[in-house]
């Protein structure tokens, strides 16, 4: 049986690197692997997503529809329009900074605040303000590595493995900010912490 990982964002969040590195880290135990990604209209902020499946054999790198076991959201609104391919109890890794889409800055559409918050009812979500917690951890641009700090400590895969990945993938430059990072997430993995509520704040949301 596969592990079925999804993720999802809007273009400049890393996703490409983050789907690259979780399908190494899985090559690196000894999984089969496929991975794919869209990228779409990256360049110019819109929705991009890849998801990343492992296991014994492995055919195809799309996930059934209601067969995710982890969401890893860069953005809110994307997580919340992954969240039909989950499975009922699966975990959503939220970033909790929106991006808003063109409707909505322009005014012509709102931000579905209620249908994200409604996600704790199917879901267990982990909230994080990647964003904060990159720029604490070195690199604003990093925001990519604390949802994936986070991703290591919900999968049983050794550390040791996504350390080399990291190391493979990011520039030599950003390798320390990128680790702490990394050690940052897995921390909130590990404490596990309750889901925060979400409030908005100057057009920010942040773990409470």
């Amino acid at each position: 049986m596969a592990t079925n990982i999804l993720i999802m964002g809007v273009g400049g969040q890393g996703l490409v690197l983050a789907t690259n590195i979780t399908a190494n880290v899985a090559a690196l135990a000894g999984y089969d692997v496929k991975t794919n990604d869209v990228i779409g209209m990256s360049q110019r902020g819109g929705m991009v997503w890849g998801s990343v499946r492992f296991g014994e054999t492995v055919h195809s790198a799309n996930v059934p529809v209601g067969q995710g076991d982890v969401l890893l959201g860069m953005e809110p609104l994307e997580a919340l329009r992954g969240s039909r391919l989950l499975k009922e109890g699966a975990t959503i890794i939220m970033n909790t900074k929106n991006v808003y889409p063109s409707p909505v800055m322009l005014e012509k559409a709102e931000y579905p605040e209620e249908e994200i918050k409604k996600l704790e009812e199917k879901f267990n979500v982990i909230y994080v303000d990647a964003d904060a917690e990159a720029k604490e951890a070195g690199n604003i641009k990093a925001a990519n590595t604390i949802q994936l700090g986070i991703l290591a400590g919900v999968l049983d895969i050794e550390k040791e493995r996504w350390l080399e990945a990291i190391k493979q993938f990011v520039p030599e430059k950003a390798i320390e900010a990128n680790v702490n990072a990394f050690e940052r997430g897995l921390a909130i993995a590990t404490a596990k912490p309750e889901p925060a509520d979400r409030e908005e704040d100057d057009d920010e949301t942040k773990l409470m």
